[in-house]
């Protein structure tokens, strides 16, 4: 259960996200008065809509098998609250799951994780201004869940048992929710929304509500927004899995057909944010804000998508916004760059309007100089505009997106087709098939000019209608520009000499010759597992699994063991940042920024790394580009690429990405947990500007050598759509290629564990009335299949339990979970983590009650219950784990990397059998004891 504020989320900057793009009506009229053609629904997906209104969408899929995924949404959310009722949208929709007619009170969660639903991860909802979603996933091979799932969906559409009792615990969990969300980020975003909304209804709705409201509201008036609100003409039940569509729809009508609306229904106004045709500016900080940003948003009418016009522009919106992102990107990799981050693009913003939003996390001090370098781009742009192989490269890009996505027709998940039909209800966002799009992004791709693009700027980077947000930390106040400052920027850049891009580009082949390559000397197979092991001729291994989960996907990965536990400390942030430089440098004769350019139109994605233990590579592709993403990792074996320049930028850009860290409660107490947990060791403390002025560029790219020069000890693991004989003479000639030492490496014990004992640590930052508390436990371990389900449940189980009692009957927290890791290398050892957030005058409080929950288990064991929904769970995720590429990928190479039997996965349900209360009741007994730490983030001042 979320709130959803689809305008805008923070990484470190404010960035305005997607929200809907659309009105459709059943004709539409271009700008010389000529109808267009209205772009149809996809045939292939079932609606209607009932006498009473409700709509229904239903379409058979089989990705996953036996499994379908169904959506209630609402076309109600926060924005339709009475004053009194702040809040109580996203109130209603975490009712749903506190008593319904047919599973009163908590029967409705404890029913399904009984089928293999996880509370949380797969049963959800979430609320936003204009909407409220319910969705859940269940299996649909039993006609049973089938049913109830249906039950449920009607359950929620309008028989809520709302009774006073449930209501009032849930009070405690929606504030918890909302403490959450304090901090620096929502201190300054309610000073600045009110101007960003230009003062309109949308500034004091959002979906969490006030704390007033919360603990305030009479039962009767969250019952009266359920009555108004929660009927069918507003509401859609979207069905997409492995069902029959002829008897699902005759369920949908018996079902929903008696749904009642209000005999004088409430009109359902449709708010918007008016333009108001001028500038505004605004300025706000906070002690703890850790950098400072500029946010330009130049708002406009908004963009719909019904007519194959509009498809069109959405497709010269999207060339737009992948080339100036590439300039951005170049930007970013001078030898000093002019800010931290930095971009621009056009998107969605909320009620009707679109904008065009460039933003800026300025170095420290220099914020002018990041402001200008952002405007200078935009304005680069709108004078020169863009170059015929920018877009020649972006339509080659988009071309190629849409290939694989056309390829994977027959493969799409459940989930994808339920997104798009959302916003069709909601939206009335075109939703044709990717058939269709394919076809008319093809017929329409070719014809787009740069005049087309460039015209774009012209009409979203506009001087009207313009908002300006500056952020910093509140120390920095009297150093960050006013008004009338940042008027005086924008009127230099647009009277600068700025000069016309320059595009870098590079004809040259990406390999200049061709391979000798090796040869496959050995061949073994795990037929249970359709495995295939290959040895090659320079000492590589590689692991085959050929699959048809995808069309157009294969993935590989690389490991060897060694990594940075081989260097000392003085070298260890050297070794570290090894990989980061040699990925930000580019590779062979190729810049970072000319190989980007070189493999447009091409998905080929290969990464290098050096971890701990091990160093390696991750990579994904299709079919199409196998040869070059091993082309690819070839060259970062061979021919790494050092660059002074991007080296330095690079540097200063983390240095100022530090600067103010301190500054952010949750960053001091993540790099406090991982010093105490880690002993302090310098490998585990947070990073610094003392630790990056370690980091030698020299040091750095001899170690990423030494690392990547002896392929003898590694494991090359591919998952995905390929025939296994046919690929052999590329791996002969690639792999086989990689340079050989016959080293023998092994990586070093480094002997950093977790203090032994028990431990209580608190951390004081921050000003707000919010704790965070993270409780550990850890010990040596036994690695072994049996040891890690009996972790693995201990944890779901306790999870479970904690849900039960800290959330529901105490109403302390919004979300709590325990969470085991276990490592076989260099020696066994298991950590077992319980977290959750809450008021810090409830956290000895829901301490003692935690360890009271593992007392019960340790004293008595655990429920059979419990156990039940945990291999319930297990067994259904694993069903359709079985069928991803991702899943085999990360087990394979889990297995090889530990020398465990790769086949262990055939047995993994079965064994889930051996898990019963008394084995738990032993688990919990020696794992949660003695070994115990207890760290908790209070605010500096009481409250």
């Amino acid at each position: 259960m979320r709130t959803v504020n689809k305008f805008l989320s923070f990484s470190v900057a404010l960035v305005i996200a997607v929200s809907g793009i659309a009105n459709a009506q059943p004709k539409a009229k271009s700008k010389d008065g000529a109808a267009t053609e209205v772009i149809p629904l996809d045939p292939a997906v079932r609606t209607g809509k009932l006498p009473n209104g409700f709509t229904y969408y239903i379409r058979k899929n089989v990705e996953p098998k036996n499994r379908v995924t169904l959506y209630l949404a609402n076309k109600i959310g926060s924005i339709m609250e009475n004053d009194d009722q702040l809040g109580l949208a996203h109130f209603m929709e975490h009712m749903g799951f506190n008593g319904t007619k047919n599973f009163p009170k908590n029967d409705l969660v404890n029913y399904l994780q009984k089928t293999g639903v996880r509370f949380g991860a797969d049963l959800n909802a979430y609320t936003s201004f204009d909407e409220t979603v319910y969705q859940l996933p269940i299996p649909s091979d039993d006609p049973e869940i089938l049913k109830n799932g249906i039950q449920i969906m009607r359950d929620w559409a309008q028989d809520a048992t709302l009774s006073d009792e449930e209501i009032n615990k849930e009070r405690g969990v929606v504030i918890e929710e909302k403490r959450l969300g304090k901090g620096a980020q929502q201190r300054m975003q309610d000073q600045f929304l009110p101007m960003l909304f230009n003062n309109s209804r949308y500034s004091n709705r959002l979906p969490i509500g006030t704390e007033e409201v919360l603990k305030n509201f009479t039962p009767a008036t969250l019952r009266q927004f359920y009555t108004d609100w929660y009927r069918p003409d507003l509401q859609a039940l979207i069905v997409v899995g492995d069902i029959d569509v002829d008897a699902m729809e005759q369920t949908i009508k018996a079902k929903f057909s008696d749904l009642k609306k209000p005999a004088k229904p409430r009109v359902r106004t449709r708010y918007t944010i008016p333009l108001l045709n001028k500038n505004q500016f605004i300025t706000v900080t906070d002690k703890e804000f850790p950098v400072t940003v500029a946010q330009i948003i130049v708002k406009h009418p908004e963009s719909k998508l019904i007519t194959k016009t509009d498809y069109r522009n959405s497709i010269v919106r999207s060339l737009f916004n992948q080339m100036l992102g590439a300039r951005f990107a170049e930007l970013s990799k001078q030898a000093n760059p002019p800010f931290l981050q930095g971009g621009a693009n056009i998107s969605a913003f909320l009620a009707g309007l679109d904008n065009y939003s460039a933003f800026v996390v300025a170095k420290p001090g220099e914020m002018e100089r990041g402001f200008k370098a952002v405007l200078t781009e935009s304005e680069r742009v709108q004078r020169f505009g863009f170059t015929e192989t920018e877009l020649e490269r972006a339509k080659q890009s988009y071309l190629t997106d849409m290939e694989s996505s056309f390829k994977e027709k027959d493969k799409t998940p459940s989930n994808s087709f339920v997104n798009e039909y959302l916003r069709h209800f909601l939206e009335d966002e075109a939703s044709p098939g990717i058939a269709y799009e394919f076809n008319l992004a093809n017929s329409l791709t070719s014809g787009i000019t740069l005049s087309d693009i460039n015209s774009y700027s012209k009409k979203y980077i506009t001087d009207v209608n313009r908002d300006v947000i500056i952020m910093g930390p509140e120390k920095d106040k009297d150093k960050l520009p006013n008004e009338t400052t940042v008027e005086k920027w924008i009127t230099d850049i647009k009277q600068s000499n700025v000069t016309a891009y320059v595009d870098q580009v590079s004809d040259k082949p990406l390999l200049a010759a061709k391979l000798k390559g090796g040869k496959i000397v050995s061949e073994s197979k795990t037929a249970e597992i359709g495995v295939t092991e290959l040895k090659l001729s320079n000492g590589v291994k590689v692991i085959l699994k050929p699959t048809d989960f995808k069309n157009d996907e294969i993935s590989f990965s690389a490991f060897s063991p060694g990594g940075t536990s081989l260097y000392s400390d003085a070298d260890f942030q050297s070794a570290s940042f090894a990989t980061t430089i040699i990925r930000s440098g580019g590779i062979g004769e190729f810049s970072s920024v000319q190989l980007p350019k070189l493999l447009s139109g091409k998905i080929a994605y290969v990464s290098p790394y050096i971890a701990e233990r091990s160093e390696g590579l991750s990579a994904s592709t299709t079919p199409k580009d196998l040869e070059t993403a091993l082309q690819l990792t070839y060259l970062y074996f061979t021919s790494p690429r050092k660059d002074a320049e991007t080296f330095k930028g690079l540097i200063e850009q983390q240095k100022g990405g530090l600067a103010n860290r301190g500054n952010d409660p949750n960053s001091v107490f993540a790099d406090s947990v991982s010093a105490i947990l880690g002993n302090y060791n310098v490998r585990r403390t947070g990073p610094s500007i003392e630790k990056l002025n370690q980091v030698n560029l020299d040091r750095a790219f001899e170690i990423y050598k030494e690392r990547f020069a002896d392929a003898s000890d590694f494991t090359f693991v591919f998952v995905g759509n390929f025939d296994a004989e046919k690929i052999k003479p590329m791996l002969e000639q690639y792999l086989g290629s990689l340079p050989s030492l016959n080293r023998n490496e092994k990586a070093k014990d480094l002997g950093i564990n977790i203090p032994a004992g028990k431990l209580d640590k608190k951390v004081y930052k921050g000003q707000e009335p919010k704790a965070s508390v993270r409780l550990v436990f850890s010990g040596d371990y036994t690695y072994s299949e049996k040891h890690n389900n009996q972790l693995d449940a201990l944890a779901e189980v306790l999870t479970i339990k904690l849900i039960e009692r800290l959330r529901e009957d105490e109403g302390g927290v919004y979300g709590v979970g325990a969470r085991a890791s276990y490592s076989k290398m260099p020696k066994g050892r298991y950590t077992f983590n319980i977290s959750f957030g809450c008021a810090p005058e409830n956290v000895e409080k829901l301490i003692s009650s935690t360890l009271d929950e593992i007392n019960k288990i340790k004293e008595k064991g655990a429920l059979a219950g419990d156990i039940e929904k945990f291999i319930a769970e297990e067994t259904r995720s694993t069903e359709t784990q079985v069928k991803d590429n991702n899943f085999w990928l990360g087990y394979l190479t889990n297995q090889y990397q530990n020398e465990e039997d790769p086949k262990q996965v055939l047995k993994y349900v079965e064994s889930l059998k051996e898990v019963t209360p008394e084995v738990l009741k032993s688990a919990a007994q020696v794992r949660l004891s003695d070994n115990f730490i207890r760290l908790v983030l209070l605010p500096e001042t009481k409250n």
